[in-house]
C-alpha cells in the first residue's frame, strides 16, 4: 500500500470534562487510533524558528498531538504536501507509514506528543529525502 496526504488525518480525540478539576483525554490502542501504541515520547524546549522531524517511517505508524502550545506539521507524499496545524490537546495527526514529515513553527511552550505503533528502530527511517522517494514510488 502506498501511501498519501489523503491517508493523513485529523483524529479528534475524546475530552471528559469536569468544572472543578480540568479535563482529560484517555486513548486506547486502536479505539481512538488505528494502531497499538508501543511508544510514547515528547519534545519540548524546541527553540524558536528550529524544525524537527524531516525524516520518514518505513513501517511505524504516529499520532502527532500539541500537548501544549501549537506548531505545525508539514506532510510530503513525495507527489503532494500539506501543513497541518496542531494547537489543541484533543486533536491528533495520525500519520501513516511512508510519509516524509516536518515539525515547524513551535510556540513557545510547545510541547509535542508523539504516540508510535513500534519501538525505536533506525532501521525504519528515511532520512535523506531523495532516497525515500526514490523507495517509495519505485514501480
Amino acid at each position: 500500500m502506498n501511501t498519501t496526504i489523503k491517508d493523513c488525518k485529523i483524529i479528534k480525540l475524546p475530552v471528559i470534562k469536569s468544572k472543578r478539576k480540568g479535563s482529560i483525554t484517555p486513548i486506547y490502542n486502536s479505539v481512538q487510533i488505528p494502531f497499538d501504541i508501543q511508544r510514547v515520547y515528547y519534545l519540548y524546549d524546541v527553540p524558536a524558528g528550529s524544525e524537527r522531524g524531516g525524516h520518514a517511517h518505513k513501517e511505524l505508524q504516529q499520532l502527532i498531538i500539541a500537548a501544549s502550545g501549537s506548531f505545525d506539521v508539514v506532510m510530503n507524499d513525495g507527489i503532494k504536501e500539506k501543513i497541518f496545524n496542531l494547537n489543541r490537546p484533543s486533536y491528533g495527526l495520525f500519520v501513516p507509514r511512508m510519509m516524509w514529515r516536518e515539525l515547524k513553527n513551535f510556540s513557545g511552550g510547545g510541547i509535542c506528543l508523539v504516540l508510535a505503533s513500534l519501538s525505536y528502530d533506525e532501521n525504519d527511517y528515511f532520512r535523506n529525502y531523495n532516497e525515500f522517494i526514490q523507495v517509495k514510488w519505485q514501480k
